[in-house]
């Protein structure tokens, strides 16, 4: 974590959406919900994005945060 920000490095390429599809697959495998749960809510085309999980409580992901960290 940096400033309060998850950093996360893909193996897609920027094209076609493909880096955005593969944050979005990643983080819903990781927090257990459905892909169609997690949205860019900001930030598609830079690097730096604000994500959106529907399903996960704050205190769950803060959880999950402090035993991947």
């Amino acid at each position: 974590m940096v400033n309060d920000a998850i950093r996360l490095r893909l193996t897609s390429p920027p094209v076609e959406d493909a880096a955005n599809k593969l944050c979005m697959t990643f983080l819903a495998g990781l927090l257990g919900v459905a892909k169609s749960s997690i949205s860019i809510v900001a930030g598609a085309h830079s690097r730096h994005k604000t994500v959106r999980a529907r399903g996960v409580t704050p205190r769950e992901l803060l959880a999950l945060l402090e035993r991947i960290i």
